[in-house]
């Protein structure tokens, strides 16, 4: 299916959802989903962001700022997945268990502002990788409309660029807690020492990262064109210094680069 058709699919589902609550994270995908649907249903729309210790405040800040942009009704609610031991445990299916808890936030909010549904932003390109998250928005009855039209990751962006969102380039930004592997539990600490590195990391100027904490090693993954100019004597050196710093006693880079879902691998899907 051509994309213009996919978005016109988006387009006729939404209005027949005619209210939606959207899981709003700033990201490229939330993000359109939010403003298209602002565009078919007005004051119809409600855009949640939900704050939690797995979310830098940099990304709460940018998403605030695109709504404030955009116009559109936004809200921003907390949610405490650190208080739930069968998420902080992280085993493989520990997202379904984070998902419980932002599905049963968002559901009371659109109850209490008389919103028919609540969506997230799923695309259809996610149905490819392991997320158990899935499995608890079936159960809550959270809708998928990007995946419902079809669309994908590249379609989204290009339809954001043409839109003129910020987000249409915008790195891939998960949980904080992906970047730890199953069987570590999750701490405030370790999601606080994540943080603070990968923000370290994006200020010199890397894009596409992710620092995956293996105890006392920090194995950095980078896009594949940024590894040679951090290889540089002084950049490396300073990495170095400044995770030791933050508590690291071994800094290794991955010689496969970025990727998404890396902890993945090994992961029986169902």
């Amino acid at each position: 299916m051509k994309t213009e058709n996919k978005l016109a699919k988006l387009t006729t589902i939404l209005k027949e959802m005619r209210s939606v609550l959207v899981a709003y994270s700033g990201g490229t995908d939330s993000t359109f989903l939010t403003v298209t649907a602002h565009e078919v249903l007005g004051d119809k729309l409600m855009a949640v962001f939900a704050f939690s210790a797995l979310t830098p405040l940099t990304e709460r800040d940018e998403a605030k700022e695109i709504a404030r942009q955009g116009g559109f009704r936004y809200k921003i609610t907390s949610v405490n997945v650190m208080n739930n031991p069968d998420f902080t445990a992280n085993s493989p299916d520990r997202c379904y268990y984070c998902r419980q808890e932002l599905f049963r936030e968002l559901k009371i909010i659109a109850e209490f502002e008389g919103l028919k549904w609540v969506a997230d932003g799923m695309n259809h390109d996610d149905l490819t990788d392991y997320r158990p998250g899935r499995k608890s928005a079936v159960e809550a009855g959270i809708r998928s409309p990007l995946s419902e039209a079809g669309l994908t990751k590249t379609e989204i962006r290009m339809l954001s660029k043409e839109k003129g969102l910020p987000t249409w380039d915008k790195p891939a930004s998960p949980c904080l807690a992906s970047r730890i592997p199953y069987g570590t539990p999750v701490t405030a600490d370790t999601l606080t020492k994540i943080a603070e590195g990968e923000k370290y990391l994006h200020s010199l100027g890397l894009g596409q990262l992710r620092l995956r904490h293996h105890g006392d090693i920090a194995r950095l993954e980078l896009d594949e064109k940024e590894m040679k100019p951090v290889m540089s004597n002084r950049i490396r050196h300073e990495i170095i210094e400044h995770l030791k710093s933050l508590g690291y006693k071994y800094v290794t880079l991955d010689m496969n680069g970025y990727r998404t879902g890396s902890l993945n691998i090994g992961i029986k899907q169902e």
